[in-house]
């Protein structure tokens, strides 16, 4: 039997395992993606959105700069890569703190991404606020077109840095059921596929939200489609004369998800500033050789 320790926690709903391995000597270089895949299961499995193995950013091989003291190394449930993860990243950081690993008076921790370095702020509500950075240059603004049985047209793509095609609706409800990945064209704008991000306007900066993950399905939150979908309306706003371009002012949009609310604030700069809860709800051990073999 191989027992390992595991946290179990979400950020609005979207859930994750947490593996710790400080050392990287529990899995090694890499999750076994099978491993993956058998954790997120949700009948045989702990059953999550995705996979975060906490290690200590200096315990990685490579040669890259890593100003962080930990790295997430973070898994869809398919055990397929991702290279950010908005609500994930707040759950590993809320974990840290309870935790004793970082310093509760630091203005901020930063973690270790495949996306770079990030740096996540508690608020005095509680909440945390992860500087996303600007959305990445050249994959985000372009034209795409969306086909979903119930609901097919334009969308806009962002990388944020996940891939993102933003298609607005009038009625959200008129979605359906998201079952299977909507098609996204051009297909070779994002290779690795896309997040796809159902979005309605409640009000000016009140949006309402689905998402289907890449890798995983449709889930109850998506921290970088929240940020994606907030940032084309802000271009939106910005191009109709509604909202301030980018460097005249900070402005926040309130996203609802099927599993709560987030917040994205643009500062002056363009970074785009992602703010939500983020829960532990278990902790405890779990047999690997149980896992189901996938």
């Amino acid at each position: 039997m191989t027992s390992v320790p595991f946290l179990k926690g979400h950020g609005t709903g979207n859930d994750f395992v947490l593996l710790p391995d400080h050392d990287a000597s529990r899995f090694g270089p890499s999750l076994d993606p099978a491993t993956v895949r058998g954790l997120c299961d949700r009948r045989r499995g702990i059953g999550a959105d995705g996979v975060i193995r906490i290690v200590r950013a200096a315990a990685l091989a490579t040669s890259e700069p890593r100003p962080a003291v930990w790295f997430m190394d973070y898994r869809n449930a398919d055990g397929s890569l991702a290279e950010m993860c908005g609500n994930g990243i707040r759950v590993l950081v809320r974990h840290l703190l309870q935790a004793g690993l970082v310093d509760p008076a630091a203005a901020t921790v930063a973690i270790g991404t495949r996306a770079g370095t990030l740096s996540v702020a508690v608020r005095p509500d509680g909440d945390l606020s992860v500087d996303m950075g600007p959305p990445r240059p050249g994959l985000s603004g372009p034209r795409v077109e969306v086909e979903h049985p119930a609901v097919s047209g334009p969308g806009t793509a962002v990388a944020m840095p996940n891939p993102h095609a933003v298609v607005p609706v009038a009625d959200l409800d008129a979605v359906g059921a998201l079952l299977a990945a909507p098609q996204v064209r051009p297909s070779l704008l994002f290779q690795q596929g896309t997040n796809v991000e159902f979005v309605q306007r409640l009000s000016g900066d009140h949006l309402r939200m689905r998402v289907w993950e890449r890798g995983v399905g449709e889930t109850q939150s998506c921290g970088t489609g929240v940020c994606a979908a907030a940032w084309v309306a802000m271009q939106d706003d910005a191009r109709n004369g509604m909202r301030e371009a980018v460097g005249d002012a900070q402005v926040t949009y309130r996203v609802d998800v099927p599993g709560g609310t987030l917040h994205v604030t643009r500062d002056e700069t363009g970074s785009l500033h992602l703010c939500g809860p983020a829960v532990i709800v278990a902790d405890g051990t779990v047999d690997l050789d149980a896992l189901p073999a996938m």
